[in-house]
């Protein structure tokens, strides 16, 4: 078995090369000729194809038994090309339809879906993120209705982020797909990642690929960053909101030569106002000051077919939260006051080069390198966590063909590195993980109705010992604009459980381990198998663009870490005995109503159980139904470049069980579940021109807040103080306004 493994890894290294033709199809507009991007190209006969790029550029395999070359796009003519020899072809097509007086304009969407991959992907992009207060990427998904956000605590004003009813941790989170929020990192790491360094965002619901590592198990989510060469010259980002919070971004680009560019993205926030509005003695939000400097350099050589990154970053952030008395000076480690400081420095280098053959454009080899130094030095009240975390990481993929472009293949290998160092309240916990794996994938794609992509990796882990990783995507097309979709796969991790619950600490429960004698807290590693099936239809209503998604997703654990909060003055960490499982189902229509006016909705239903000591239970603080709604409009563009922007979000929340209280005295005692929850979200952009905007907007503006979110409040050194209650907003209405101005 194991033969066959390496042998399906490794033999697609030596994929054969074969001659490719090249060309460029071209559209004819007002006498101007332009890239014709999308355009099918195939030799008639056969079922070798390819699609132009987006300069309308191609190439395809090519033998002398093809001489019928046949170009196709939807609205032209569709012309067949006798091809004599391999020779660069040039070729314009004419619109199917001589009608001059016909203008088709469109515009490029928020957010989309594609009906040709075989993964259940989301594409984000910048316009979409510029809708919200998104000042980092954990406020990124306030209008995505595929992710869910909600606050950790009652205390850090931490958001932390769900994907199928699992938590972040459970989610593969990359930057330019290299794992970035991963360790020490957990917590805070979203918060990271200011929101003008993201280029795009793809979110990918299921099992992930193979060629990112074994950890996915709900999904990826990857942020593509701004890049020197197509970013603004200049870009400032400066915003202001009524709970104190100050933040200024600014982007400087520089081409150095023909090759070389580089850039400059500096970023700082800092918050410095004391509010407690619900009059709880704690601060509604922390105080913050944080510095986050990015140097990204990017080399570029068309003729060689190489394209390199090197990024350099370096952030400090200091928060600090807990009673409005509280005074570190003075305070700390006493019981004067509770509060609580979270130092964090970070250094990250990453290096990615990308090579693409000149001769055979569809081979590609590409190699990534991340090595990252995290420490944080925290306390929550009298408890302390400490952490320092040594993280390298580095990726080998090489991509080819079998045969001809409807096969392809990819494949490589991967190492990593973790150095571990914890110090708990009086304990120390130290450990090194290191990993080699190989990976292979395989994706056909019959260019028109079937889609698959299989995947297998094979890793030697020194805590995880050996294990194999299957993953498999399916996409059908049955009829005009659908989309079939089924998934499956199996991810494996290690629990880092005080970094990636750290929220406990803001409580006075008892931290307690049932060391079952595995190697890693005396635990052992998680291990699921995640189904999926989707299915997506586009068509028309009322003359407007319109589609429907049904989602299921059923993620199954073979062996969990179970954090168990059912008795109010402990968390209790032990291994799955029994089942433990996520259901998801998500309904969504989104509907183009009129010229630059667009709506999103969505249903989502949870069903996400775990057999804990006490028994088969819900899982505490999801709520098993989310009603999802957001309207954009905008108006069209003036010849001055101005025009404006309306963005309306809104979400509604059902009941969601709290943990069990029924062993606190009586009034400290919860109900079995919350209310429900809604809550508004507005923002109008002005736009004046290409280089210059203003925004306002609103967060909760129907002032909705949750009543005495800490229990014990008044006695926050008590055996009953908790602040891990949290089932909607804190702050209440939260207003911001801003502007953005660049040189492009």
């Amino acid at each position: 078995m194991k033969k066959l493994i390496i042998l399906f890894v490794l033999l697609p290294v030596f994929a054969f090369s074969q001659e490719s033709l090249k060309g460029q199809i071209l559209e004819s507009s007002n006498a101007k000729e332009s890239p014709l991007p999308g355009a099918n190209v195939y030799w008639a006969g056969s079922s070798v194809g390819s699609i132009t790029n987006e300069d309308g550029e191609f190439s395809i395999p090519y033998k002398f038994s093809f001489n019928k070359l046949v170009i196709s796009y939807v609205g032209f003519k569709t012309d067949t090309l006798t091809v004599s020899e391999n020779k660069f072809i040039r070729h314009v097509l004419q619109a199917s339809s001589e009608l001059d007086a016909v203008v088709v304009k469109s515009r490029n969407q928020s957010t989309s879906k594609s009906y040709l991959k075989a993964e259940n992907t989301l594409f984000v992009s910048s316009d979409e993120l510029l809708k919200a207060a998104c000042c980092n990427l954990s406020e990124s998904f306030e209008t995505n209705p595929s992710i869910d956000v909600n606050f950790a605590d009652a205390v850090s004003g931490t958001k932390q982020i769900k994907m199928l009813g699992l938590n972040s941790p459970y989610i593969l989170i990359t930057t330019e797909n290299i794992p970035a929020i991963r360790g020490a990192s957990q917590a805070y790491g979203l918060s990271f990642i200011p929101g003008t360094w993201v280029e795009s965002i793809q979110i990918t619901k299921g099992a992930g690929s193979v060629v990112n590592g074994y950890e996915s198990i709900a999904g990826q989510i990857n942020a593509e960053l701004v890049k020197p060469t197509t970013d603004d010259k200049l870009f400032v980002n400066a915003y202001g909101s009524v709970n104190g919070r100050l933040e200024l971004n600014t982007h400087l680009n520089t081409k150095l030569s023909e090759k070389w560019s580089s850039g400059l993205y500096l970023h700082g926030n800092t918050r410095n106002q004391k509010f407690d509005n619900n009059d709880d003695s704690f601060l509604d939000v922390p105080l913050k000051q944080q510095i986050n400097v990015l140097n990204r350099w990017q080399y570029t050589n068309g003729e060689k077919g190489i394209v390199s990154f090197i990024n350099l970053r370096y952030l400090n952030d200091h928060t600090q939260s807990g009673q409005v008395g509280f005074n570190p000076d003075t305070d700390r480690g006493t019981t004067n006051f509770w509060g609580s400081e979270i130092d964090t420095e970070r250094f990250e280098v990453t290096t990615k080069l990308g090579y693409v053959n000149p001769e055979i454009p569809y081979q590609s080899l590409g190699f990534q390198t991340a090595f990252s130094y995290h420490k944080q030095a925290s306390y929550f009240g009298l408890n302390l966590y400490d952490i320092a975390h040594n993280s390298f990481y580095s990726n080998l993929v090489y991509n080819s063909i079998i045969s001809d472009s409807r096969h392809k293949i990819k494949t490589g290998l991967s190492f990593t590195y973790d150095h571990y160092d914890e110090f708990v309240n009086t304990d120390a916990y130290e450990r090194t993980e290191n990993s080699v794996g190989a990976f292979g994938e395989y994706s056909y794609d019959d260019l028109d109705k079937l889609t698959m992509t299989a995947g297998l990796r094979v890793d030697q882990h020194n805590r995880l010992g050996f294990f194999v990783t299957p993953r498999f995507h399916l996409r059908y097309t049955p009829w005009e604009k659908s989309a079939w979709r089924f998934s499956v796969g199996r991810g494996k991790r290690s629990a880092n459980i005080f970094a990636e619950n750290q929220n406990m600490f803001s409580s006075s429960r008892q931290i307690n381990i049932l060391n079952s004698g595995g190697k890693i807290y005396g635990l052992d590693p998680e291990i699921a198998w995640n189904y999926g099936i989707s299915y997506l239809q586009g068509f028309n209503l009322f003359e407007r663009k319109a589609d429907i998604t049904f989602d299921f997703y059923r993620t199954d654990f073979k062996n969990q870490v179970v954090v168990d909060w059912e008795n109010p003055f402990e968390v209790t960490f032990y291994n799955l005995e029994g089942d433990s499982y996520a259901n998801s189902f998500q309904l969504e229509f989104n509907y183009n109503a009129f010229e630059g006016f667009d709506i999103r909705t969505a249903y989502k239903y949870y069903d996400v159980k775990t057999d804990y000591i006490s028994g088969k239970l819900q899982k505490p603080l999801i709520p098993e139904h989310r009603l999802f709604a957001n309207g954009s409009y905008e108006t069209k563009e003036k010849e001055n470049g101005s025009l404006w922007k309306f963005d309306a979000t809104y979400n509604w929340l059902s009941s969601q069980r709290y943990p069990s209280t029924d062993l606190s005295p009586a009034e400290f005692q919860l109900p079995e579940n919350s209310p429900t929850v809604g809550t508004l979200n507005l923002q109008v952009t002005k736009v004046f021109s290409s280089n210059f905007e203003v925004y306002l907007g609103g967060e909760n503006v129907t002032n909705v807040r949750q009543q005495n979110p800490i229990i014990s409040a008044d006695n926050p050194f008590g055996a009953n103080f908790d602040s891990n209650f949290v089932y909607g907003p804190i702050f209440g209405s939260m207003y911001y306004a801003g502007l953005r101005y660049r040189i492009k």
